[in-house]
């Protein structure tokens, strides 16, 4: 089992910055992703982006140029540094974790609202 808690988020308006942060505990294995995803209200939940144990990151088409994903690996902790926020960016974000090669579960954080006003 792995445990995800999330912080930040919140509400802004459109052209400013937000920061959500998830810690992962219990299961962790060493080689592993962690990640974000959104939903917003009548829609599918997307991925947002995604870094792997070893650094490598995929971006949705959406936020790249200004959303940055990050890790601590020693912490079990991911971030988001969203910049730039529209309107569209708001969503419940959920925090992703998922081990690559024992027990790929995936494993969902609470979810955190971010609202942006135009």
């Amino acid at each position: 089992q792995v445990q995800l808690v999330e912080s930040g988020g919140g509400s802004v308006q459109a052209g400013g910055s937000l920061r959500v942060s998830c810690v992962a505990s219990g299961s962790i294995t060493s080689i592993n992703y962690m990640g974000w995803y959104r939903q917003a209200p009548g829609k599918q939940r997307e991925l947002v982006a995604r870094i792997m144990s070893g650094g490598n990151t995929n971006y949705a088409d959406s936020v790249k140029g200004r959303f940055t994903i990050s890790r601590d690996n020693a912490k079990n902790t991911v971030y988001l540094q969203m910049n730039t926020l529209k309107p569209e960016d708001t969503a419940v974000y959920y925090c992703h974790f998922r081990n690559v090669f024992r027990d790929t579960t995936d494993y969902w954080g609470q979810g955190t609202q971010v609202t942006v006003s135009s």
